[in-house]
This record gives structure tokens, C-alpha cells and sequence, in this order.
């Protein structure tokens, strides 16, 4: 039977880890309630764009270099968006074994040949790609610390300048889509070139009537100004909803630690009052012949 000692020492560590696995918890909720709100107004405004550049490239004959399809697919940037901290389950393994998954299937030979470049965004993406030999050849740890929109442009602004010249023929970015609280979706999209036939138009769906807009100044320089913000809010958007899964899996993390550490509690108090009892009855018994021998005499 174990020491007494011991088992209340485990009992009262266990308490204290129960106690810090709650306030995680707390801190985690309070983070997804701002998460979710910063998503929840940037969703709506990134598929309205979708739907405007859909509109505007459907009734105009512009070739854009972010619309164009390359002939061939040469050197690929791939932007994984893991998270700082860990602590949130499954959160980044799933992700980053998805991502591998991807590779494996589509995109083995650029591995290989050195042409698939990786963007890490967050520390743990950053420490998990270069010790598996992936080409990082750039990293971004910290980056959720303070989440903006000026950094996430800056990201992509760089990797498009890039695309244009032509460095970089496809550039996709993984990240965990906000579902609910307790589940996310593992995503790797393309983001360029940007392809018309993934983007949601709604314009005259509903309706069913086709209305004719007046552009001003004109067709070609409103793409040549919006598409590019286009390009920033995909980044921005899987920056936000990781950003939100990763608060909503660490929450659900810290509320199963809490249980298996109650349930563990409890079964080391029985153990606990299991072995009080029967130090209690041993020294009973030995008082009781100690008594019965004296008699004897």
C-alpha cells in the first residue's frame, strides 16, 4: 500500500494543477470571444470582395498577372499558419500532418527538388518544418502576440511581389478553419494565382436578374487596385481563423485536463482512505494484543 505521504503529496499536486489547467481555460475563452468577434466581422467583408472581383472579371476581358494561369508550375511558396503557444490538443500537428499529407500527394517532386519554400507563421511551425528538412526559408515566431492586419500584408505583399515576377508560380496557404469551438477544418488553399471558379459570386442568385454596372474609372484599374487587397484578406482571414481555432482548442484542452485531473483526484483519495483505514486497523489489532498479553502476565 502506498505512503500516506505520498499519496497526499500527488492529491495536493494534482489540485494545484487543476486550479492552473481552470484559469487557462478562463483566459482561453476570454481570448476566443475577441477571436471570434474579429473573424466573425472579417468573414463577411472578405466574401463580398470574392464576389466583387468575381463580377468584375466575369464582365471584363482584363488579364491580370494574379489571374493568370502559369503554363507551367515551376517553384511553389507554401504559407503554413500554426500558433505560438501550445497546450491546444491536436491543434498543430493535425495541421502540420495535413500539410505533409499534401505534400506527399501533390507536391513530393518540388520537395525533392528543392523548389517547394516554406513560410512558418508562429513558433510552433517554425520549430516543427526545419528539424523534418522542409526548405523554411522564412519564419515568423511570435507572430500571435499581437495580431494585425499590417503584418499579414506585409507577408503577403512580399510573396506576390514575388509571384509576379514570376519566382513563384503557385503560392498556398494551410491553416485551421474556425468551425465550432470544439472542431476546426484543416485547410490548404490556393491563393495564387487567384482562381474565379473557388470564389463564391452571389450577385443575381438570388433573384435571379442580372444587373449592368457603370464602372469608373474603369474595369482595369479597379482589378488592379482590389485584387491585390484580395489576395491580403486570404491571409488575413486564415490568420483570424486560426487564430480563433487555436483559443477554441485550447479552451476544450484545458476543460478535459480539468476533468482527468477530478476523476484522477478522486481515485487517489480512495486509495488515500483506503490505506488510512487500514493503518487504522492494523494498529487497532496491535493495541488490542498488546492489551491481551499484558492480561496473559
Amino acid at each position: 500500500m502506498a505512503n500516506l505521504r505520498d499519496i497526499r503529496t500527488r492529491i495536493s499536486s494534482i489540485k494545484n494543477t487543476q486550479q492552473i489547467t481552470k484559469a487557462m481555460k478562463m483566459v482561453a475563452a476570454a481570448k476566443l470571444r475577441k477571436a471570434q468577434q474579429k473573424m466573425q466581422q472579417t468573414r463577411p467583408y472578405a466574401k463580398k470582395m470574392g464576389s466583387v472581383v468575381s463580377r468584375l472579371v466575369e464582365n471584363s476581358d482584363v488579364d491580370n498577372v494574379l489571374l493568370r494561369q502559369p503554363e507551367e508550375v515551376n517553384r511553389i511558396c507554401l504559407i503554413v499558419v500554426g500558433s505560438d503557444r501550445g497546450l491546444c490538443g491536436g491543434f498543430n500537428n493535425n495541421l502540420f500532418r495535413k500539410v505533409e499529407d499534401t505534400i506527399h500527394s501533390d507536391y513530393q517532386s518540388y520537395h525533392e527538388n528543392g523548389m517547394l519554400d516554406i513560410i512558418a507563421v508562429g513558433r510552433k511551425a517554425n520549430a516543427y518544418f526545419p528539424k523534418r528538412k522542409y526548405n523554411v526559408v522564412k519564419g515568423f515566431p511570435g507572430f500571435f502576440d499581437d495580431v494585425n492586419y499590417d503584418d499579414t500584408s506585409s507577408i503577403m505583399q512580399e510573396v506576390t511581389e514575388k509571384f509576379v515576377s514570376g519566382f513563384y508560380d503557385k503560392v498556398l496557404v494551410a491553416f485551421n478553419e474556425f468551425k465550432t469551438v470544439i472542431s476546426q477544418n484543416r485547410l490548404v488553399e490556393t491563393v495564387l494565382p487567384i482562381a474565379l471558379s473557388e470564389i463564391d459570386s452571389e450577385d443575381g442568385k438570388q433573384s435571379g436578374v442580372i444587373t449592368d454596372y457603370i464602372y469608373e474609372p474603369d474595369v482595369t484599374a479597379i482589378l488592379n487596385k482590389i485584387l491585390p487587397v484580395h489576395v491580403n484578406m486570404q491571409l488575413w482571414r486564415a490568420v483570424l481563423d486560426s487564430n480563433a481555432s487555436e483559443q477554441g482548442a485550447r479552451m476544450a484542452a484545458m476543460d478535459n485536463a480539468t476533468e482527468n485531473a477530478k476523476e484522477l483526484e478522486e481515485e487517489l483519495q480512495l486509495k488515500y482512505n483506503q490505506a488510512r483505514q487500514s493503518a487504522i486497523t492494523t494498529e487497532i489489532s496491535e493495541i488490542v494484543s498488546g492489551a491481551a498479553a499484558l492480561e496473559d502476565q
